[in-house]
């Protein structure tokens, strides 16, 4: 290659390779490896020969790099290449937010030339200190997506007031990096963190952000054999760059879909467990909609109940740990424990309803649907609608339960923590057993006799005298015999004359019972006529049999009720 005297004395390296050709008697020279290419060697020589030369975010890199390949330094000319490119540099280029970025992004080319010059490390402290500036002084573009008319630049001084209008949020910042690769991420994030002057809740939507930009929506876009091992890195990097306070941050949500993805490309241990114990602390703020994590194999349910029962076994104990309560039903039987406990009561909500999805799976065993339900304390579930729910969908979609196993079910739920709904469609449910359907009756009807006989019909008043009323239950069913009830049910017969044609039971002075026995289906109110029946013939001497947690009632209120006959065909008899 021809050389020109301009070009040799402001380069010390090509004067050492000329000098070199001239003693191999060679009139060309070999440059190895030039950092930036043609065009970054065209700048140089410009530059050498006094012809204007236009640099910006995107070339500079490249020339700065070219400059220091050809030792271009103020030893060998004052005023030099190098020099000229680090005032650039320092004057404009990490003055500016955007083109720091752009900089930054270019040096991944030229390594490791732009990581020997700090060229990355510099780019990096001027991002960074850009995103812990107060909001109110920004005024530069901070998105491309949300301009600003303002121009690219940085005051210092408070902003008059009336030039701005535009409120900028803390995280405007969050935006821009996402377009960094992972590599320059986790670096720029790491340097924002050590500053300490950023909320953990930007860090959060930070990476929030970021794993939106990148991850894939599909699942077999992320399990390809192509870019699993990059996305696998990717959730990595995102769980080490968490905030260090597990309890702020990231949201429940974002969380758990970040566990499912790192489920599916395979993350290592330390990460998977950094996540689950995350989504403990914070597993109240979830959606049933999150939960729904696929199961992997071996696992044979769909999803992955083993895993949720782990968390809500992980938030538990937290919860117990953190707030110093027992959070077990106390000796009296009352939950006011739960009352400034709103967080163990959406834990409750959510438990149920995810008990309400996963028993359409066929492949749900019955002792993990009990497990799950068993995880949580009874100050958690004051309504048990949510627990029946699940508990009915489960019996529809195993038929094939046995006595003893829809037993076992049922035994979840207290009949009495039902609402007048749901009592109502558990009294017509044929897939109850028949002695929690005569439990619903009972306390149906003591329910309905406490509330109109409470004074003035207060709502408070009522709720007393129905707790009263099940403390009554408690003791007499320890004192009563257990049997008295199921031996007086097997010895007596209905008349189909019992009922109207409208579907209701005929009945004298009754206006208590009334709303309890209307619109029911003929077997329960078989059930019920019995026992008004049993409740006139013996008085005080009434008892039945409980089942798991629930106790039924064992006196009725007054009534003057009779049946009208008895029928002929054989009926169901005992209580089973």
């Amino acid at each position: 290659m021809p050389l020109q005297f301009p070009l040799l004395s402001k380069s010390n390296r090509l004067q050492k390779l000329v000098q070199k050709a001239s003693e191999e008697i060679s009139d060309e020279i070999n440059m190895v490896d030039f950092p930036g290419g043609p065009k970054a060697f065209e700048i140089c020589a410009k530059f050498c020969y006094g012809m204007t030369v236009t640099l910006n975010a995107y070339n500079v890199v490249a020339a700065r790099c070219a400059a220091e390949y050809l030792e271009m330094t103020e030893d060998v000319d004052r005023g030099n290449l190098v020099f000229k490119i680090e005032v650039f540099l320092n004057s404009s280029i990490f003055r500016s937010w955007k083109d720091s970025i752009i900089v930054l992004q270019t040096t991944r080319s030229l390594l490791p030339w732009s990581e020997d010059l700090k060229i990355v490390g510099r780019c990096i402290d001027s991002i960074a200190s850009k995103t812990s500036v107060d909001p109110s002084n920004i005024t530069w573009s901070y998105t491309y997506n949300r301009k600003l008319s303002v121009t690219d630049k940085i005051i210092e001084d408070r902003l008059k007031f009336g030039e701005r209008n535009d409120s900028v949020p803390k995280d405007w910042w969050v935006e821009d990096i996402c377009e960094l690769e992972i590599d320059l991420y986790k670096r720029l994030m790491i340097t924002v963190k050590s500053k300490g002057r950023m909320d953990g809740s930007v860090i959060g939507e930070a990476l929030r952000t970021y794993a939106v930009r990148w991850l894939p929506d599909s699942v077999d876009a992320l399990i390809s054999d192509a870019h699993s091992r990059r996305n696998k890195f990717l959730v990595e990097t995102i769980v080490c760059l968490l905030p260090s306070d597990k309890g702020v941050g990231c949201s429940c949500s974002f969380l758990l879909k970040l566990l499912k993805v790192a489920i599916l490309v395979g993350v290592d241990d330390s990460s998977r467990e950094d996540l689950v114990n995350r989504i403990s602390l914070k597993f109240h703020e979830a959606s049933v909609k999150d939960l729904l994590i696929l199961a992997r194999s071996p696992q044979t349910t769909f999803y992955d109940v083993e895993l949720v029962y782990s968390i809500v076994n992980r938030f538990m104990m937290q919860e117990k740990s953190s707030q110093g309560l027992d959070v077990e039903r106390n000796e009296k039987g009352t939950d006011d424990f739960v009352l400034g406990h709103g967080s163990l009561l959406g834990v409750g909500k959510l438990v149920d309803g995810y008990l309400m999805e996963i028993a359409h799976d066929p492949n749900l065993s019955l002792s993990s649907f009990i497990d799950l339900s068993l995880s949580i304390p009874d100050a958690a579930r004051p309504i048990h609608d949510g627990l029946y729910k699940a508990i009915d969908e489960y019996m529809k979609e195993h038929p094939g339960l046995t006595k003893a196993e829809r037993k076992k079910i049922c035994g979840l739920m207290d009949v009495r923590k039902l609402t007048i709904d749901a009592s109502m469609h558990a009294a017509q449910n044929e897939r109850l057993p028949l002695r929690v359907v005569v439990q619903v009756l009972f306390f149906e009807q003591v329910r309905a006799a406490a509330g109109v006989h409470a004074p003035n019909n207060n709502p408070r008043d009522a709720s007393h005298s129905t707790t009263n009323t099940d403390e009554e239950w408690e003791k007499a069913a320890v004192e009563d015999d257990r049997r008295s009830l199921k031996k007086q049910m097997s010895r007596m017969k209905v008349k189909d004359e019992e009922f109207q044609k409208n579907g209701k039971l005929i009945k004298k002075n009754s206006k208590n019972s009334k709303s309890v026995v209307q619109l029911l289906p003929s077997r329960s109110r078989r059930i019920f006529d019995k026992l008004w029946v049993v409740g006139k013939g013996h008085g005080e001497n009434r008892s039945s049999e409980t089942s798991g947690s629930s106790q039924s009632p064992t006196s009725l209120a007054p009534g003057d009720t009779k049946s009208s006959g008895s029928s002929s065909r054989h009926r169901r008899h005992s209580i089973s």
